[in-house]
């Protein structure tokens, strides 16, 4: 919010100093943008509608510089009694628009005088004519949105406050044919629409030239209404800046009288009838205020005297109701105070926040553990990063092209209600999408190695759930003097997987191969553990990389694991330390040709059945197809570690023990020993 220095001068008697001004406000909770040729910009937060106005500075300045005489707010005339009939007024949508007030105007539409200009211009405001300068004068002063008719072009000589009816169109001020909804407010004459209630006026009954008669309207329309319609029709305007964030009730009459004062002292015109329609007026808000609760919130005794110099001046109608209690009457444009609270607020930043003591608050229970999410997220981010990955963060909106790639068979991505575009117009049924689309932003700067992983949300047909969603391309190795370059496949990804099992103390993950849709057959993997599904792992489809911009016949390898069914396979058994082994290990290698559809797992599954407790460890260390292998055949060899923590074992108990394997190896899969 733009104020001019000049312009609040005239309300409220401040320091020459622009600068001095600026600091002393800004130290109230009103953070200043830019000072610049006596023009303060203010940074004027949500909550704070009334001060999106000079006379609402003002207010905050009158209490910080207590010398001020002057009220807060302009002088006003009385309203004139005016000759003639008003327009009529009827409101059909009381619960859109609770108050509604026009007045009647013999005008003369010229440019505005040098003064009014200047100040419009100063405050970032075209001026266009005397009359739509003042409307946009008094906004900027008092904060009352208003808008002007030319009366010629109002069929019957009404206006009526309605829903919008089905398909009824208004071209607005900035030319622009809209259509409106039927839940939109409308301002509308006996025939159609010429105004839209809080957003934007009508072209065809603006102030022109030739404009000797209007009707100014100021009104209060309900916040969320002008909101809605302002945002469905991409409509933001100075007026629904206002009304959205919430507009005094009261404004409607006071902005007619500061508008006919202003019209009368310029020369535009004289004002005439007037009419005020209210048919249920609201009370106003009255709240408790303890000095003994604001001290307790504030941590430090406010003088009652204090109280009494901060609320007056801000519009606070104060009345003392024993030694520690006052009744506090909230003024209609404070829409913000409704609670005691709130007041205290209001004391707190004009005593000074630098004057409140600097304490710990008092605790009445011990602090909950932390969400044990958060530290399960902390250590699937730190193996990670420790394993070479990058981490992504992605929206959880996606386009429904990428959703639908990656959902489950048959399931629909939920879809989102208002979504900013169709980039943003479903919730990810995945964390792929994501991970793949960076790949592919990766791969348009020139970097071709690229591992990532990510943590968050998805949402798929059981609903919202936590996943791991990890991607490996480009090399597996790194070209090194020692040994050259590889790019990665399939188990550098696995490898990551059975790390990430390994951090939670899943020592049974298995792999069975998948038909997943996004993953290539025969690469890709079902991740199980106790027979509970984790995940998938695999290369990704070319067809679906390939439309999300990946290059050509490159491998892409991805896995995506369900963060709560990991966490829930987690061993309960507390950790232990052993110490380190007293007794030798015997290592003995086995060669044996099986069936090459074997999957690895099954072989180690029944050596671990077959093997004795003094079985340690199992390692696949060569895998050979070829000269001398029959037909449909793998050769596969295995090394086995055999330790006893309380003896040094013997070569017939290591014997016996790798004869038992061979045979249920033998029995189970048809193997042979090599």
């Amino acid at each position: 919010m733009k104020i001019v220095h000049e312009w609040l001068k005239q309300i409220v008697d401040i320091p020459n100093d622009v600068e001095t001004t600026a600091r002393e406000i800004s130290l109230r909770g009103f953070e200043v943008a830019s000072v610049e040729h006596g023009v303060i910009d203010f940074e004027i937060t949500a909550n704070r509608p009334d001060c999106l106005n000079h006379a609402g500075i003002a207010r905050e300045a009158r209490v910080i510089f207590p010398q001020a005489p002057r009220e807060a707010t302009p002088p006003r005339s009385p309203v004139p009694a005016g000759a003639g009939a008003p327009p009529e007024v009827s409101i059909e949508a009381p619960d859109l628009c609770p108050r509604y007030a026009a007045q009647a105007f013999d005008v003369k539409v010229g440019p505005s005088p040098a003064w009014v200009a200047r100040r419009l211009e100063a405050a970032g405001v075209r001026p266009i004519n005397n009359i739509v300068d003042i409307t946009n004068y008094v906004m900027l002063e008092i904060g009352q949105p208003m808008h002007a008719f030319d009366r010629e072009t109002l069929a019957g000589d009404r206006l009526v406050i309605r829903r919008a009816r089905a398909g009824e169109k208004l071209r607005t001020l900035d030319g622009v044919e809209r259509t409106l909804e039927p839940e939109m407010l409308v301002i509308a004459d006996a025939d159609r629409p010429v105004a839209i209630g809080g957003v934007m006026g009508g072209s065809e009954s603006e102030i022109g030239e030739r404009t000797t008669r209007m009707v100014l309207e100021s009104a209060y329309f309900k916040p969320a209404s002008v909101r809605s319609t302002s945002k469905k029709l991409g409509l933001k305007t100075e007026a629904s800046t206002r009304f959205e964030r919430g507009a005094d009730v009261n404004g409607p009459v006071l902005g007619l009288a500061r508008a006919a004062e202003l019209i009368d002292a310029i020369g535009a015109g004289t004002a005439g009838p007037l009419v005020d329609v209210y048919p249920s007026p609201q009370p106003p808000v009255e709240v408790v205020l303890r000095s003994s609760r604001i001290a307790r919130v504030l941590g430090v005794e406010v003088p009652h005297e204090e109280v009494i110099r901060i609320l007056p001046p801000l519009g606070f109608t104060v009345q003392a109701e024993g030694s520690d209690t006052w009744r506090v009457i909230v003024p209609s444009f404070r829409v913000d105070v409704t609670r005691e609270i709130d007041l205290i607020e209001e004391v707190g930043r004009h005593f000074g926040f630098d004057k409140l003591p600097v304490t710990f608050p008092a605790l009445s229970s011990a602090q909950e553990r932390p969400d044990p999410r958060i530290e399960r997220d902390r250590r699937i981010r730190s193996v990670l990063m420790a394993a070479g990955l990058s981490e992504s963060m992605t929206f959880a909106f996606i386009e429904r092209e990428a959703a639908d790639a990656f959902a489950e068979p048959g399931f629909t991505p939920a879809e989102i209600a208002n979504p900013l575009s169709e980039k943003f117009a479903v919730l990810r049924p995945s964390l792929l999408p994501g991970l793949v689309d960076s790949c592919a932003h990766n791969r348009r700067r020139g970097i071709k190695d690229v591992r990532l992983f990510e943590t968050g949300s998805r949402f798929t047909a059981a609903g919202e759930g936590r996943a791991i969603g990890l991607l490996w391309a480009g090399s597996g190795v790194e070209a090194h003097w020692s040994g050259g370059a590889r790019t990665a496949d399939f188990f550098d990804l696995k490898g990551v997987v059975e790390l990430l099992g390994s951090a939670f103390a899943v020592t049974d993950l298995e792999f069975a191969p998948s038909e997943t849709p996004f993953l290539v057959p025969g690469r890709a993997a079902t991740v199980t553990s106790g027979g509970h599904a984790i995940g998938v792992l695999g290369q990704l489809l070319p067809a679906v990389a390939d439309a999300r911009g990946l290059p050509a016949g490159e491998e892409v390898y991805v896995a995506e694991l369900d963060t709560d069914a990991l966490a829930s396979r987690a061993a309960d058994d507390e950790l232990r330390i052993e110490s380190l082994p007293k007794y030798p290990a015997i290592v003995r290698d086995v060669s044996i040709l099986i069936d090459e559809a074997l999957p690895a797992a099954a072989v180690r599954g029944t050596i671990r059945s077959a093997a004795p407790p003094l079985l340690q460890s199992i390692v696949e260390f060569d895998r050979y197809l070829g000269k001398g292998i029959p037909e449909g055949r793998v050769s596969l060899s295995l090394r086995l570690t055999f330790r006893s923590p309380d003896r040094t074992l013997t070569d017939e108990e290591v014997e016996a023990a790798m004869n038992t394997i061979v045979g249920a190896l033998e029995r189970e899969h048809g193997a042979t020993r090599r």
